[in-house]
């Protein structure tokens, strides 16, 4: 693992502020380390220089590292503490006194924390090592039949949809940029040539840029636009395709170290979609589909930090979903997300897009709300395209595009939705927010 400090002498390969620092940062760091006896790690440094240099040293040195956001909330970072007890932590101050909490020795070394779960309840650090990472990274190149990869990077790097563009950059030899979704919003474009770099976007990303035409006409120079992190709305495809955008909707996740599914960029804009076909890397089983989805993969997590799981390879997922004769993955839901009403099953999804095909909304969440008569009622919490627009206009349009047991029984307006970074909604505190209202 040393030899990863010798890819870093050359900076060229990273474009950013400050990239020039990067060799100095990381080999200070590692010779620090080596001195020390397998130390735990906290990164959370904001500088993307900084934040790379710590992470390279600390793969070097063979510590365990635990990657965190370091915006989190003091009570987030309490508990992030009793759990690992940190002996370095790098990018924040912090008062931290050691708890009484058993602490964890892994069974192996050089592992790497990546969060996860932090919108919607507790933190979790999947387990993964530099080998999980790299099986990814080669599932990648040969799916998009390429050498080197060259990334835009938008995205936190302690998350793994940032770190895992920082990782097929830097093991293939490729140019890694990074920026802010903020400096391109203001117009602060790099000088680089978009259609020799892959970008990755989520789709509250996605629809701001769509909305700034300077940023839409430079997206549509990117070779490929992977869109991830959350599912991405009818509308919002659709005029990424009127704009010959070349979006690369994927499925994947923390624990399988990014995407394990992409729709190819041609065949989106052919009019496609779904998921895409199944990386190289993965097998995918469903049992009597649409069911659960059963991953097989060497990039699979080995756990959920201080557990390693006993049977490592298969990960059984929460969504739902199929493969079709032709080899592309559908998801249609997740199976906690089913809401039981009048004792039919209903799927959230399904409901939401056809909220969204009215036009009439700008975002939407449908839950179940506890009811003496359905079990469940069906809550549709929106955000209106315009003030005057009342719930009866939409549930009209879906009397013609839903069965009636689908249709929501409550309507709910806000201003906005409760979403993390990466676009996903915090249903805990939807469903706390539409209980208050519904009670008054």
């Amino acid at each position: 693992m040393e030899n990863i400090l010798d890819n870093i002498q050359n900076h060229d390969w990273l474009i950013c502020d400050h990239s020039q620092e990067l060799p100095k940062i990381a080999t200070e760091l590692y010779l620090k380390l080596t001195q020390l006896s397998n130390p735990k790690i906290i990164i959370a440094e904001k500088s993307p220089v900084r934040f790379l240099g710590s992470f390279i040293a600390a793969c070097a040195a063979k510590c365990p590292v635990f990657l965190c956001n370091p915006d989190w909330s003091q009570d987030e970072w309490e508990q992030v503490f009793n759990l690992i007890q940190p002996d370095i932590v790098l990018g924040i101050d912090y008062h931290f006194s050691k708890s009484q909490i058993p602490n964890y020795e892994l069974p192996i070394t050089n592992t790497i924390m990546i969060p996860t779960g932090g919108s919607s309840g507790k933190i979790k650090f999947a387990i993964h090592t530099w080998q999980t990472l790299t099986t990814s990274v080669q599932g990648f190149t040969e799916y998009f039949q390429i050498n080197a990869v060259n990334s835009f990077c938008v995205l936190p790097l302690y998350h793994v949809s940032g770190l895992m563009q920082f990782m097929r950059s830097f093991t293939t030899g490729g140019k890694l940029v990074i920026t802010s979704s903020k400096t391109l919003e203001n117009s602060q474009l790099p000088n680089i040539n978009p259609h020799d770099f892959f970008i990755s976007l989520v789709p509250t990303q996605l629809q701001k840029f769509l909305q700034n035409p300077a940023l839409t006409q430079w997206l549509s120079k990117f070779s490929t636009v992977l869109l991830g992190g959350a599912p991405p709305w009818e509308e919002l495809l659709e005029k990424a395709r009127y704009h010959q955008i070349r979006l690369a909707p994927t499925y994947g996740m923390t624990e399988t170290a990014s995407q394990i599914a992409t729709l190819k960029p041609d065949e989106f804009l052919q009019g496609k979609f779904n998921s895409g076909k199944i990386l190289p890397h993965v097998k995918i089983i469903i049992d009597n589909p649409p069911g659960n989805i059963n991953i097989q993969s060497q990039s699979l997590a080995l756990g959920y930090y201080p557990q390693i799981w006993e049977n490592r390879n298969n990960f059984i997922v929460d969504d739902l979903g199929f493969l079709d004769h032709q080899g592309y993955l559908h998801i249609i839901g997740r199976n906690s997300d089913k809401i039981i009403t009048g004792g039919e099953n209903v799927y959230p999804t399904e409901i939401e897009s056809a909220i969204r095909r009215t036009q009439m909304v700008i975002d939407v969440c449908v839950i179940g709300i506890a009811d003496k008569y359905w079990g469940q009622a069906l809550t549709a919490i929106y955000i209106p395209k315009d003030k005057n627009i009342s719930h009866i206009e939409i549930q009209t349009q879906l009397k013609n595009q839903l069965s009636k047991f689908k249709i929501p029984k409550h309507w709910i307006s806000l201003p906005n939705l409760p979403r993390n970074t990466q676009g996903k909604i915090n249903h805990q505190q939807l469903q706390k927010i539409a209980e208050d209202i519904l009670k008054t």
